[in-house]
């Protein structure tokens, strides 16, 4: 899994007119999964089930 930062440097991710994240390949917003006993937040894409690590 890599990080949100790496995959926006690449061209994997992007971002909107509203600085949301957006999948590369399916142009969707990404949705947010939080666990509160770890440091770091999943993103995930719902079309292609992609995954990108955040540090909160």
């Amino acid at each position: 899994m890599k990080s949100v930062r790496k995959a926006l440097r690449e061209g994997e991710l992007e971002k909107d007119t509203y600085d949301r994240l957006v999948c590369g390949e399916c142009e969707k917003p990404l949705k947010t999964e939080n666990d509160p006993d770890q440091i770091k937040t999943v993103r995930i894409c719902p079309e292609c089930a992609a995954e990108w690590k955040e540090i909160r």
